[in-house]
C-alpha cells in the first residue's frame, strides 16, 4: 500500500472530522445569538470558518445541521435535562438543580433549547419538533427515577409538575434575560417535594 495515499487519507479524515465540530460549535453560537430560522447555512459556513462543500459534505440540508446540534445538546450537561444523569449529586438537589441557569456567566439567559427548536419548528410532525418533543418527554422519566427513589408514593404527576415548573423558568429567565429566575420554581419545587416525601 502506497503510504503516501494513506497519510493524507488520515489527514483528511482528520481534517473532516474537525471541520464537522467546527461547524456544530458555529451553528450553536448562532442559533443561540439569533435563532435558527435566523441563521443561514452561509452563515454558518463562515462562522465556522469552512468552505460550503465541506459544511454540505457534512450537513446536507440546513434540518440535518439542526437535528446534529440537538443530539450534540442532548448528549452534554448544557441543558436542563443533562443535571439529572449527574450520578454525583444526590437524587433531591439533582432535582433543585434544574432551576439553575446551565450555561453560567453566558453574555444573555438562553431558554431551553429544545423549546426553542419546537417553537421554530411548529409542525408537531416535523423531525425537529418530534426530537425536541422526545427530549421533554425523556426529561418527565427521568424524574420520575429520582422522585421514585426519595420515596414519592405518585411519581408522575410529580414529575409533571416539576418538569413544568423548569421549563416555564428557563423561558421566563430568557424572556426577562434574569439568569437567577429559577430561584423562584425552585421554591415552589421545594414545597412539592416536601409534600410528596413526607
Amino acid at each position: 500500500m502506497d503510504t503516501t495515499v494513506s497519510t493524507t487519507a488520515t489527514a483528511s479524515r482528520r481534517q473532516g472530522r474537525g471541520g464537522r465540530e467546527r461547524i456544530l460549535v458555529a451553528a450553536a453560537r448562532l442559533f443561540a445569538a439569533q435563532g435558527i430560522s435566523a441563521t443561514g447555512m452561509e452563515q454558518v459556513a463562515e462562522e465556522a470558518p469552512v468552505s460550503k462543500r465541506t459544511l454540505y459534505a457534512h450537513f446536507r440540508t440546513k434540518n440535518d445541521l439542526v437535528m446534529a446540534h440537538l443530539q450534540g445538546l442532548a448528549g452534554s450537561a448544557a441543558t436542563l435535562e443533562g443535571v439529572l444523569t449527574r450520578e454525583d449529586i444526590p437524587p433531591r438537589d439533582r432535582l433543585l438543580k434544574l432551576f439553575d441557569q446551565p450555561v453560567a456567566n453566558a453574555a444573555s439567559v438562553r431558554g431551553c433549547p429544545f423549546i426553542d427548536a419546537a417553537v421554530e419548528f411548529p409542525d408537531p410532525q416535523s423531525a425537529v419538533h418530534s426530537y425536541a418533543r422526545e427530549q421533554k418527554l425523556r426529561m418527565v422519566q427521568l424524574i420520575v427515577a429520582l422522585v421514585t427513589e426519595l420515596g414519592c408514593r405518585e411519581p408522575l404527576p410529580l414529575a409533571e409538575q416539576l418538569a413544568t415548573l423548569a421549563d416555564g423558568a428557563a423561558s421566563r429567565a430568557m424572556v426577562l434575560n434574569e439568569a437567577d429566575y429559577g430561584r423562584h420554581a425552585r421554591a415552589a419545587a421545594e414545597v412539592l417535594l416536601g409534600q410528596a416525601t413526607r
